[in-house]
């Protein structure tokens, strides 16, 4: 049994090898996650190797940028590991030489003016307190609140309830974009928006067949969310940096929100962020955590995403073994129990909207097998998808970038085959693939859409209903 629901897996060290690339897909991962807060020297070699795998596999594989924003950090350390004690004083100042346990460097003149007595610093995605006590034209003096602080260079900066704008794409994250055009990369992963002007922006500066990811990690995002929602193709819940935003009590209700809203809009989301945490440490999780994917699974998350768990962990491998069988073993039970699943979709007068909507319900008798998606944009793919059928998606692109971005939908198996020319060769390409794909036998139906004529995205017009042999 194949999962529908897919995994992101985060690149690092720990994975780096062709072996562990390798077993890694074996084992479910669909998608690889280069994170470009990090030094990303060498990584030319890591795709090559990925595109090796995909190859040797059989199986087409997403390859996510995911670009590093606005978010503000403190300066350099000349030692590591600096400890600071509870109820320190600890300077943040604009001084550009390297820190110690008295003080670090805060990069922001313009934030540092809007901080207020009172006001919290967080440090280290959160880790660490820091409360303000005094703040000086080109300093701020605090307190330190939290113990076993212990500071690194170039660490996460937060000061909560700080209305600060940013509204364009960071000279780093447009020349990252390149890279990420140059790498073949089938997803753009834009981090800290607030509303949909970075999208709009990015939009102009990738592939058309390269997908938009939009992380939700703030206040801002929120209250613009409908309007960041149809302007992406995915969202990423980045619960991490939202619990710093919101307070990590408000994550739970807002992760079943969006999840519910990209359902009615047909946008696909992601669910990120400390997922397996133990499993860094540890060879097996916490029920805590497994409950945590399984939750995520029943609310209708397409896609589930390891971190630091594949990037630097001590075990990759149960971590997504782990996450595999916590999601096979979630969708059965949604299976058996289809009738309290079923998603509600708002077409929005969409005519190829509607006319997929119709596929839905012809794909839960039990004798259609599969649904066989002609597309060359992938929309009609992610459409298919997020009606959440029954039956296997198989996507046929001419197009092996599109593929590639699809193979991150939930549900969804990608082919690359060459585009039909009519009707008579739609079908010909159909039963050929057919004949490949085990599940599918000798009187057992599919549904078969396309858009006539042929070569036009976002088209889907037709609808077959073939039975296999005939």
């Amino acid at each position: 049994m194949e999962k529908k629901a897919k995994i992101i897996a985060t690149l690092g060290p720990a994975i780096y090898s062709e072996t562990k690339l390798k077993n890694l897909v074996d084992l479910g991962v669909d998608a690889f996650r280069i994170n470009f807060s990090h030094n990303t020297n060498g990584i030319n070699k890591i795709v090559s190797r990925i595109r090796k795998v995909e190859k040797l596999k059989g199986k087409k594989l997403s390859l996510i940028a995911d670009l590093q924003g606005v978010k503000l950090r403190i300066g350099k350390l000349k030692k590591e590991n600096q400890k600071i004690s509870f109820n320190q004083k600890f300077i943040f100042d604009l001084k550009k030489t390297e820190g110690d346990f008295n003080r670090v460097n805060f990069p922001y003149p313009n934030i540092l003016k809007k901080v207020r007595k009172g006001s919290r610093v967080l440090v280290d995605d959160g880790k660490f307190l820091f409360k303000v006590i005094k703040v000086k034209s080109n300093m701020l003096i605090t307190k330190c609140k939290s113990n076993n602080c212990i500071l690194k260079s170039n660490k996460s900066l937060h000061v909560p309830n700080l209305d600060i704008t940013f509204n364009k794409l960071t000279l780093k994250d447009k020349k990252d974009i390149k890279s990420a055009v140059k790498l073949g990369c089938n997803w753009i992963a834009l981090s800290y928006l607030q509303n949909e002007k970075l999208i709009i922006e990015a939009r102009k500066l990738i592939k058309k067949d390269m997908g938009i990811i939009s992380k939700i990690e703030n206040k801002h995002a929120l209250k613009n969310i409908e309007k960041i929602i149809q302007a992406t193709d995915s969202i990423m819940i980045a619960r991490g940096d939202l619990a710093i935003d919101i307070g990590h009590s408000e994550v739970p209700k807002v992760q079943l929100s969006l999840i519910k809203k990209c359902s009615e809009l047909s946008k696909s989301v992601i669910v990120a962020t400390q997922m397996l945490e133990s499993m860094i440490e540890n060879n097996t999780a916490t029920r805590a955590e497994i409950n945590d994917i399984a939750t995520a699974i029943f609310q209708g998350a397409d896609t589930v995403m390891l971190s630091a768990e594949a990037a630097i962990g001590k075990f990759p491998s149960q971590a997504v073994s782990t996450m595999t069988k916590t999601i096979l073993s979630t969708e059965k039970y949604k299976r058996e129990h289809i009738e309290d699943f079923k998603n509600s979709i708002i077409t929005n007068k969409d005519s190829v909207k509607s006319i997929l909507l119709s596929v839905k319900d012809i794909a839960y008798n039990p004798n259609v097998k599969a649904i066989i998606v002609f597309s060359n944009s992938g929309k009609s793919a992610k459409l298919v998808s997020a009606m959440r059928p029954a039956a296997k998606i198989v996507t046929i692109s001419p197009n092996i970038n599109v593929c590639r971005q699809v193979s991150l939908i939930w549900g969804v198996k990608a082919i690359n085959s060459r585009d039909a020319n009519g009707w008579k060769d739609m079908m010909s390409i159909s039963k050929e693939i057919i004949k490949k794909l085990k599940f599918i036998k000798k009187n057992d139906f599919v549904i078969i859409t396309a858009g006539l004529p042929f070569g036009n995205a976002g088209m889907t017009n037709m609808i077959r209903l073939y039975k296999v042999g005939t």
